[in-house]
């Protein structure tokens, strides 16, 4: 089973990676633009988001966003705040490590610069 620490090991070992996570939430960056973070999950109406931990929203081809909820219901989904954006929500307690491994690659190619991608290709096979 995977954790949020998990997935900030993981992001630190792919080039140009911010992370600005706090104990309470997930925050990866790529190039000044997020590619990970917790879910800011909507605990009642009118009420403040709540972070969660066990929760990463992750960039994605808009293009392959129903695809992704589709093939794999039991990991992968959205809430409405969503409809319409190219992310979905992934249960960390889905996943072990060597698959969150490569769902954080596609999610920081998402948002990683060309050159960063190419240093990536050139440089590993795996980041763990």
């Amino acid at each position: 089973m995977a954790d949020a620490a998990a997935a900030r090991r993981i992001a630190a070992a792919l080039p140009g990676v911010s992370d600005r996570s706090t104990e309470a939430s997930v925050a990866l960056y790529v190039a000044g633009k997020h590619f990970a973070w917790s879910w800011p999950q909507r605990v009642g109406a009118k009420r403040a988001r709540v972070p969660r931990l066990d929760v990463l929203v992750l960039r994605c081809p808009i293009e392959a966003k129903e695809t992704i909820l589709e093939a794999d219901p039991d990991r992968f989904f959205t809430d409405p705040h969503y409809d319409g954006y190219a992310a979905v929500l992934l249960r960390l307690d889905a996943v072990d490590e060597a698959e969150l491994e490569p769902i954080l690659i596609s999610a920081w190619r998402c948002m990683a610069p060309p050159a960063l991608v190419e240093q990536l290709a050139a440089g590993q096979a795996g980041v763990s």
